[in-house]
């Protein structure tokens, strides 16, 4: 695989844009192919089969565009897809979980609140590292954070609708005595503004979207495939979505500065090939149709 390739990037809908702006960021030389499924968000509400076999299809289509690392910028995708991912092809696969250890560090109180999906949270995954951290001593209060999720894919982020869930889902922690809260999802970083209109500095948040970057970093230096630096150079960035291209490009306008995109583009419009669509397990089974 050639250095100088792209690095695909995927996440349920927008969300993964919060962990794209990192690894721009970080990384501003390497080039990047970002797709969202959002015709399928939330993946929070789907079965566990169903995310594997989603995130299966959207590591392929990258792979087959070129790709010669993939982050999976979703920790749904993560809990339930990653183990698949890494055993499907041999190239560098990062994984997203909730900041579970970064919080046990910076936690004054003990308490710490931890606001996911509720696929993330019934996941084995995150039962294992809720595990090792509660053994410490720490108390870690897990909320599902339902509706959240669609309101961010509608590019609502601070209504009285998306203020009242955040009444709803993190007033009751704070009251219990947490002092940081997981962003347990990549969409919640854009809650962020709004977080913090509600309970101030009362609440340490904790988003791993920059520890991701460095952790991919790491992973194309031990496998040398870092892009050759040009200096005053950049590489371009590609959007992709199966659903709607105005909800990607409102997002990324909102979360990107000034970034190189080269397209914003909906899958099944590219090269003539079709997207490699799963039918919802509702309709028709979770297989794959091509």
């Amino acid at each position: 695989m050639p250095s100088n390739a792209p690095i695909g990037v995927f996440d349920s809908g927008l969300g993964g844009l919060s962990v794209l702006q990192a690894v721009r960021a970080l990384l501003p030389h390497e080039s990047l192919l970002y797709v969202a499924d959002s015709a399928f968000a939330p993946y929070g509400e789907r079965p566990d089969a169903f995310i594997a076999e989603r995130s299966l299809a959207v590591g392929r289509w990258l792979r087959e565009r070129g790709a010669k690392a993939f982050v999976v910028a979703c920790n749904t995708a993560t809990a339930h897809g990653v183990t698949a991912l890494r055993a499907d092809a041999p190239w560098p696969v990062v994984g997203v979980e909730p900041g579970i250890k970064p919080a046990a560090a910076v936690s004054r109180t003990g308490v710490i609140g931890v606001l996911a999906t509720a696929a993330t949270l019934r996941s084995a995954r995150f039962a294992d590292l809720l595990a090792r951290h509660t053994a410490q001593g720490q108390r870690f209060l897990c909320q599902p954070g339902h509706g959240l999720v669609e309101c961010i894919e509608a590019g609502d982020v601070d209504s009285p609708a998306v203020m009242a869930l955040l009444e709803r889902y993190v007033a009751p922690m704070v009251a219990q005595g947490a002092d940081t809260l997981v962003l347990g999802c990549t969409h919640y970083p854009f809650l962020i503004p709004a977080i913090r209109q509600r309970f101030g500095t009362a609440l340490t948040l904790i988003d791993t979207g920059a520890a991701i970057a460095r952790q991919l970093q790491r992973r194309l230096e031990t496998d040398g495939l870092c892009a050759p630096r040009d200096p005053g150079a950049s590489g371009n960035m590609q959007l992709f979505t199966t659903a709607n291209v105005q909800a990607l490009q409102t997002m990324a306008d909102r979360l990107l500065v000034n970034p190189p995109v080269a397209q914003i583009v909906e899958i099944g419009q590219i090269d003539g090939t079709a997207w490699p669509r799963i039918d919802a397990p509702a309709k028709t089974g979770s297989a794959l149709a091509n």
